[in-house]
């Protein structure tokens, strides 16, 4: 009861991050904030719901769920490094191909 409350919570807490990573996608203004949105909402929101499974598969025990929850975790491991590297990548590049920044005015930093 108490393991199916904490999976309902990071998975809950997850989808709650990726519906704000899609507002931000849709509100924040320039490339590099949505990129923000992105980047933030996408890797905390994997790693929670992802977590979420991860604790789902303990709650049995037995060594094939146990290598299924390693396996997750290596999952997650993996987001953690690659997610942040790509966005940053994605940001440079468009800071290379000349994309200016929103300023407070409407306008463009030129």
């Amino acid at each position: 009861m108490i393991i199916n409350t904490v999976v309902i919570f990071f998975i809950a807490v997850g989808l709650v991050f990726f519906f704000g990573a899609a507002v931000g996608l849709i509100r924040f203004p320039d490339f590099y904030t949505r990129m923000h949105a992105a980047g933030k909402g996408d890797t905390l929101s994997t790693l929670l719901i992802l977590l979420g499974f991860a604790v789902y598969e303990l709650h049995h025990l037995t060594l094939m769920h146990v290598l299924v929850a390693v396996k997750i975790m290596f999952i997650i491991g993996f987001i953690f490094i690659t997610s942040p590297t790509i966005t940053h990548a994605l940001i440079d590049a468009g800071y290379e191909a000349g994309e200016k920044p929103w300023t407070k005015d409407g306008g463009e930093m030129g």
